[in-house]
């Protein structure tokens, strides 16, 4: 199938495409016009790439990951790698987190120094 029935299969741009392309993520035989040329795989591949994008993962992670899907089914690897993403966000998660209690005390003693002329420093939290 051409790029733009392509597009229309998975509601995804023709930019998009392109950019899955040029990202390793989708690959295209060319004709002897150069115009792209789809498997029919190529739809649930689509849906894949969007499932990771939407989970917040990025065009390489999803690189990495894509050999690890065999024939559209999961594979342990897949699993593995997947486990080690969500892993990685639950850090973030708890660096925002204590990021957030920081700036929580920072507010809190110039909330009191604006209230009481208290130092700020006195009501933070080291």
């Amino acid at each position: 199938m051409r790029i733009g029935e392509l597009a229309r299969r998975t509601a995804v741009s023709t930019r998009a495409l392109r950019y899955y392309e040029e990202q390793n993520l989708l690959t295209a035989e060319r004709s002897d016009s150069g115009q792209r040329h789809y498997s029919e795989t190529a739809v649930d591949r689509i849906r894949l790439i969007q499932q990771l994008y939407t989970a917040g993962l990025s065009s390489k992670t999803i690189a990495e990951l894509m050999p690890c899907v065999i024939d559209g089914k999961a594979t342990p690897e897949l699993l593995d790698r997947l486990a080690v993403e969500r892993d990685h966000i639950d850090q973030h998660i708890a660096d925002l987190t204590h990021t957030r209690d920081r700036l929580d005390s920072v507010i809190a003693g110039a909330t009191a120094n604006m209230h009481t002329g208290t130092s700020c420093r006195q009501n933070t939290v080291a």
